[in-house]
């Protein structure tokens, strides 16, 4: 899918791929730190609208020469910007505003066995009975942190509105992810120049309504330092890190490193925003971590890639 990546020593891979996941879970915490600050929508836009023009001056000689693969499968290239860059984000900014940083992480690790199953869906690729039993525990360990380890919460439909919008994002995630084998061969700066131009045209409309309802973003000291953060450390940083690390090691092995995200998020929600960790925040993870054991021993017959 990608070309002219630079290859790094396995090592370096892992150590890349760590500090994607670092910079992820960042990305959650902040998101959640601001979220009565600053407006999730608002947020989003100018995060995607400020690392598009990070990327652009280095973008444009590989833009113009890929300029025919993206307009090969221009509809797919616009629905993986807006579903991978705009519905994402955005919603599980929103998401923040209502459930704590460490459901979000725990709930967003999920995300590699909702891939499994949206490429059974889609690719009518197959199962082996070790990933549809770790798909399972996982989606366990899921549900216990929505229903926040009280069944009855299940049949009294209390369900918390910010966990719900966090699964939501999470299928979108999967979506984007199994449909990026169908990119046309391109250099990874110009894939993600365009869906991150995409990604921000498709939430302006988003952000303008959320202005005049009231909810306007206030340029401070916060403001701009959580901007500025978003928009290069999750974004550029954590997006070119990504991509030499699946050049390197495999996008099968690299997705895995999904799973560090939400030990990150919650040791941060713990020790800079006071979240505590309950009891079936603990639960679910090992849920979702013995799932993941499961899932992740199965034959690599389909490279995948995962990126927030």
């Amino acid at each position: 899918m990608f070309r002219n990546q630079i290859r790094a020593p396995t090592s370096n891979a892992y150590l890349l791929l760590t500090l994607t996941a670092l910079f992820w879970a960042g990305n959650f915490v902040l998101a959640r730190a601001v979220h009565g600050h600053v407006p999730p929508v608002a947020l989003a836009w100018f995060r995607w609208v400020l690392a598009f023009l990070i990327v652009l001056p280095i973008a444009i000689p590989h833009l113009r020469r890929d300029w025919q693969a993206i307009c090969e499968k221009p509809w797919l290239i616009v629905m993986l910007a807006i579903t991978g860059v705009g519905m994402f984000n955005t919603i599980s900014y929103i998401a923040l505003n209502h459930a704590t940083a460490i459901s979000g992480g725990v709930i967003y690790s999920i995300g590699p066995a909702l891939i499994a199953i949206t490429s059974f869906i889609v690719f009518a690729e197959r199962l082996s009975w070790r990933q549809i039993l770790g798909i399972s525990i996982s989606l366990a360990g899921v549900l216990i942190v929505v229903l926040r380890g009280d069944l009855t919460t299940l049949f009294g439909l209390k369900f918390n509105y910010g966990d719900l919008l966090f699964l939501a994002a999470t299928v979108i995630w999967a979506i984007y992810t199994v449909y990026l084998r169908n990119v046309p061969q391109m250099h990874w700066l110009s894939f993600i120049a365009v869906t991150f131009f995409i990604g921000a045209l498709v939430i302006t409309p988003f952000f303008v309504a959320e202005h005049y309802s009231g909810w306007q973003l206030k340029f401070d000291r916060t403001t701009v330092l959580a901007i500025l953060y978003v928009a290069i450390f999750p974004s550029v940083i954590a997006y070119s890190f990504y991509n030499r690390a699946v050049e390197s090691i495999g996008a099968n092995r690299a997705g895995v490193f999904l799973y560090v995200v939400p030990v990150f998020s919650t040791l941060m929600a713990i020790s800079l925003l006071g979240e505590r960790l309950e009891f079936h925040h603990v639960a679910g993870f090992a849920l979702i971590f013995t799932g993941v054991i499961l899932a992740a021993r199965k034959p690599k017959t389909i490279e995948t890639e995962v990126s927030p």
